[in-house]
């Protein structure tokens, strides 16, 4: 692959940034929209879930198949393609007028910006080195988050304006821009020729070879647990546990998730700017996984423990702390050749995404089954997290006990020598 100038990369990141940013919006809205909903539509904490989970069904469901098509045509065909069903999806919740047609149409969304974050990480993999490829993961994460930001205090300004059908509309028209930018300034990245030699073998095998590779597995139930359960919490049971535990009003709820994700914007920026540093003095995603989940498990038990004073700046702590867990994505990348990338990278996307699922809809499921066996509502809350938090702690053992088959990331070779962009 031929490397980007630093002009041509930076142009790429932002078109790029534009189209993850509103994907991020879409996905965090359903927690400051989450009264508006339940109001209207009647739901329960379950129901809920299951609306917000549809998302990430429909975003999983497209991971293995997104993966081959970014290896085979490249990620800037491929983005095009996808986001042209985020805006029929968009288009589609705004005039839903049913439980089912907001489920189906969020779970299209979810399938057609799925593809926002692995094609940018694809690109980056052939066309960048090392050091930039850790740069410009944690600044598109930082984006995500600004976008999350976006979800909430911005969104309940402009509910009273536009309501959240007119909400809607407006982010078909946002994607449809960024289908013109990315056409437009994104280079045409086909995928890498196929190898010779000894890695030829190992690539035939496609997602086999994903499958089995000893840094997937490793990081495999962390993605699940630990980064599913963070975007469970940013994302959506944030807001709720802010207004059923803590009592605050919707105002107040959307200023904490405005906090917690202001935090979290700040965190992958520190990483962005810190981690090429740290690995050039001989660290790596496995070292700093090792020492940093501790705390956001800590973090964690303190916040079930608190209940009712389990503010946002305590869930603030517990996203910011948790955002070691993404180091894995570029260190499952850098593992395989970049004929694999693609498919690499979104097969762990697709581990990430169904644990956001099941952690979205579980958690609920799990907080209206306490309430039907007669709990409070903070207990119910607790309960629900602390499983949450059981499957974390089961992930990070699983991890510390596969630790001697990981494979440093500097064992990986790279074509392509963009490092300053």
């Amino acid at each position: 692959m031929t490397a980007l100038t630093a002009r041509s990369a930076v142009i790429a990141f932002l078109c790029f940034a534009f189209a993850y940013f509103f994907s991020a919006l879409v996905r965090g809205v359903t927690a400051t929209l989450a009264p508006d909903f339940s109001a209207e539509m009647g739901l329960g904490a379950g129901d809920l879930g299951l609306l917000a989970g549809a998302y990430f069904v429909g975003f999983a469901a497209m991971q293995l198949p997104l993966g081959r098509a970014l290896d085979r045509f490249g990620p800037q065909r491929v983005l095009m393609s996808f986001l042209a069903l985020a805006v029929v999806g968009c288009a589609a919740f705004a005039v839903a007028r049913s439980f089912v047609w907001l489920t189906l149409a969020r779970a299209l969304i979810g399938m057609g910006v799925s593809a926002c974050l692995m094609a940018p990480l694809t690109l980056f993999r052939h066309r960048f080195g090392v050091s930039a490829q850790l740069r410009a993961n944690s600044w598109m994460l930082m984006t995500g988050s600004l976008g999350m930001l976006a979800s909430t205090l911005p969104v309940q300004w402009l509910l009273p304006t536009l309501g959240w059908r007119g909400m809607f509309w407006v982010l078909a028209l946002m994607f449809v821009l960024a289908i013109t930018m990315t056409a437009r300034w994104v280079p045409k990245d086909d995928a890498s020729p196929a190898p010779t030699g000894p890695v030829a073998a190992g690539t035939d095998a496609g997602y086999a070879a994903v499958f089995r590779h000893p840094t997937f597995q490793r990081f495999a139930p962390m993605g699940f647990f630990h980064y599913g359960g963070l975007v469970a919490v940013q994302s959506l049971w944030a807001g709720p546990w802010l207004s059923q535990v803590c009592g605050y009003t919707p105002a107040q709820a959307a200023l904490g998730l405005f906090g917690i994700n202001l935090a979290m914007l700040a965190a992958f920026w520190l990483w962005g700017a810190l981690v090429p540093r740290l690995y050039a003095k001989d660290w790596n995603a496995q070292r700093l996984v090792a020492l940093g989940v501790p705390l956001s498990l800590l973090v964690l038990m303190v916040a079930i423990g608190l209940g009712p004073r389990a503010t946002a700046w305590v869930w603030a702590l517990f996203c910011v702390s948790s955002t070691v867990v993404s180091l894995s994505q570029p260190a499952i990348g850098q593992a395989f050749p970049a004929t694999l990338a693609g498919r690499a990278l979104s097969a762990y996307n697709l581990v990430i995404f169904l644990g956001i699922f099941v952690l979205q809809w579980g958690i609920g499921l799990a907080i209206d089954g306490f309430r039907a066996a007669g709990w409070s509502v903070e207990s119910s809350y607790k309960g629900a997290f602390a499983l949450m938090a059981t499957g974390c702690l089961l992930a990070y053992v699983w991890f510390l006990r596969c630790g001697g088959v990981a494979q440093p990331a500097q064992t990986v070779l790279h074509e392509s020598s963009v490092d300053n962009c």
